[in-house]
């Protein structure tokens, strides 16, 4: 599974940006407009309700063919058997993390230099995300990461590269010539009135503008 999987448009999951929608239903909505990855991001709820939360999005990420990212935490992703974890440059190291999930799961890493994406290759990472490209307020504790260092860490590695930080409609055709395999998307979706309208317009733009001379 792991081998055919779209990065493309990378959803990845923020309820203090939904609000008072429903996270169940803003991700349906994603996925009908286009979204090919989900990843669930929780930082601020126990581990009973995060184990609750992941094991009701897996069945709708199931029944559409969606590949279930957990962030950071690999008890949750081997409780539910998603499709795989993301981590951090502080979190579990990969090479134990890929002891605990045997290689038939999905590991990405998150990097901001070169040296980083580097090693996170080297030691089995599945794919990278690389950012903050753009300023955001979905994550304080990011670094800057300059569109040249994007394109060189993607020359530089054979996996797939996912950017992510700030990505919107209206700063998504700068990453044009760096040939990425994705953007990671947080406000950009969840955060418009009309999520599957701002997902397909994302796509729209990714296929017509950012991959199509790929």
């Amino acid at each position: 599974m792991k081998d055919n999987v779209d990065y493309s448009l990378y959803l990845v999951t923020d309820r203090k940006i939904l609000k008072d929608r429903d996270l169940n239903k803003s991700v349906t909505e994603a996925i009908e407009g286009g979204v090919r990855l989900v990843q669930l991001r929780e930082k601020d709820i126990d581990t009973r309700d995060f184990y609750n939360v992941a094991k009701e999005l897996k069945a709708i990420t199931d029944s559409k063919n969606v590949p279930l990212i957990i962030n950071d935490r690999l008890d949750i992703a081997l409780a539910i058997d998603t499709a795989g974890v993301h981590l951090g440059q502080k979190d579990m190291p990969l090479l134990k993390a890929r002891e605990i999930l045997g290689n038939e799961k999905i590991i990405g890493i998150s990097v901001a230099t070169l040296e980083e994406a580097i090693i996170a290759e080297k030691n089995g990472a599945d794919y990278l995300g690389v950012g903050a490209m753009f300023a955001t307020n979905s994550k304080l504790d990011t670094r800057s990461v300059t569109l040249d260092t994007l394109k060189n860490i993607k020359k530089s590695v054979k996996i797939p590269v996912v950017a992510i930080g700030g990505i919107n409609e209206t700063n998504i055709e700068k990453l044009k010539e760096t040939n990425i395999d994705g953007v990671a998307i947080i406000s950009a979706i969840l955060g418009k009135r009309d999520i599957i309208k701002a997902s397909k317009e994302l796509m729209d733009i990714l296929k017509h503008k950012l991959f199509s001379k790929q």
